[in-house]
This record gives C-alpha cells, structure tokens and sequence, in this order.
C-alpha cells in the first residue's frame, strides 16, 4: 500500500521518518511544493486548491492513504480533501500536541511560524485543550525557512531566538510546526534540562497506522520512497540530508 504524505515543504519528513520505522515495508510517496511554499502565507483558497489537488494527484497515482503532516494543510484543507477523496481513502491531518503538554505541564509554550502564532487556529486549540495550564505562543522567525534550506546556523539563531523569549516558567514546549522536530536536538540543548518537547509526528504516524489496519486489506509494500515536486517526479531536495529523517528516506528513495 502506498501512503501519500503532503505538504509545501521539509515537514513531512519526521511523520514519514516514523512510519519508515514501524513499518518500514510500506510504500512511501512525499509530495512536496517547491513551486508553491510556503503555504503558511497563502490565500485560504489557495491553499485549498493546492492541498486537493496534491491529494488527487497522489491517490490517481496509486495511493491508498493521505496524510497531512503539516499544520497549514490540515487547518484549512483537511476537509476538502476528505470531502474529494471520499470515505473510502483515510485522509489523516495533524494538530498540535496542547493537549498531552497541558495534561503533563502548567506552563506550556507553543513554538510556532509567526503566521499560526498569531492565528485563530492556535487560538481555538488552546481554548480547547489548555485545561487550566499557562499557554503562551512563540513564534520561531525564520525557523522552518532555515530548516527548508538546510540551514543548520540560521536554525540555531532561530532557536536561540525563541528561547530567549520563551517565559521562564515554562516547562513544556509545544513543535507547532512540523518542520520544528527536525531539529528537536538542537532545541534541547538550548533549553533548561526540566523543560520537556511534545510533537505530533510519531502520534499521526501511529494514527496512520491503525487507519491501515482497519481497511482490512493486505497493506505490505516493498518500503520503497517515491518523490513528487510541485506535481512532477523528483527527488527530495538536497536539505534533506542535513536531518536524521531525511537521510533515512534517502536511502530508500527511487
């Protein structure tokens, strides 16, 4: 079975580095949007337009499951994609881990790109999920940009950045940006050691997995990675390498 992971840009790879690792069987396809990132400061409809027809694009090739690992494709396509695809092919998106950061901590920071920071998103999520912690927004400038182009010292400015105006009473970190894992190590090193990192990616993984097995159908694949760029066979941009994800899926790319 092949499963389609979606978005503009390099946030993909931490959701498809986790299905690598659990079921390193399964066919891969990463579409990305050079053409198009970043979607974050995209018309709405735009945004819609591009997701869909990513989404359509992959499933005509042969998908059978859609994901959307990234937090601007979910927030405002998730439901156009699921209402194009129709009930038979899963489409699963992502949300922010406040929930599991609120249950575990009273003062929690969501690192973010300004766009979802400052969004009625974020805003609506913490107002469903806060349950009584502290939360506060952080947005990260210039990080996801940095990580696109594999700019490991721009990442580390960006980082240092947002932690010197991240509150100090802080003890959880939300990745509100599915582009932030890829450098969750360098993160750490530049917090306080009680401060505790919560992402999405390995919980949309395993998601997408249990959507998997409840088709009922033989989904064994031959762990193959397959590259779409802005609607064309490609390979996955050189950046990619500078992760630990990225060189994962390198090795399996075709």
């Amino acid at each position: 079975m092949i499963v389609a992971l979606i978005d503009s840009g390099l946030g993909l790879l931490p959701t498809s580095a986790w299905l690598r690792r659990l079921r390193p069987d399964l066919d891969l396809m990463l579409s990305l949007d050079p053409d198009g990132a970043p979607w974050g400061p995209r018309d709405e409809q735009w945004v819609i337009d591009r997701v869909v027809g990513s989404a359509r694009l992959a499933v005509d090739s042969g998908a059978g499951v859609v994901v959307l690992p990234c937090n601007t494709a979910s927030v405002t396509a998730l439901d156009h994609v699921r209402a194009e695809l129709g009930p038979e092919v899963p489409v699963i998106g992502t949300v922010p881990a406040i929930k599991p950061a609120a249950a575990m901590c009273d003062s929690v920071a969501i690192w973010a790109t300004a766009a979802t920071t400052a969004s009625a998103y974020q805003a609506k999520l913490v107002e469903q999920f806060a349950n009584g912690s502290s939360v506060v927004g952080v947005a990260c400038h210039g990080l996801a940009d940095a990580i696109d182009r594999g700019d490991l010292d721009g990442a580390r400015e960006a980082i240092a950045s947002a932690a010197d105006r991240t509150p100090v009473d802080v003890t959880g970190i939300v990745l509100g940006c599915t582009h932030y894992p890829l450098v969750a190590d360098e993160i750490v090193t530049q917090l306080r050691d009680d401060v505790v990192l919560f992402d999405s990616a390995e919980a949309v993984a395993a998601q997408t997995l249990r959507r998997i097995d409840a088709l009922g159908r033989d989904s064994t694949g031959n762990g193959t990675v397959e590259v779409i760029l802005s609607g064309s066979r490609g390979v996955l941009p050189a950046s990619a390498a500078s992760f630990d994800a990225g060189r994962l899926l390198l090795t399996s790319t075709r």
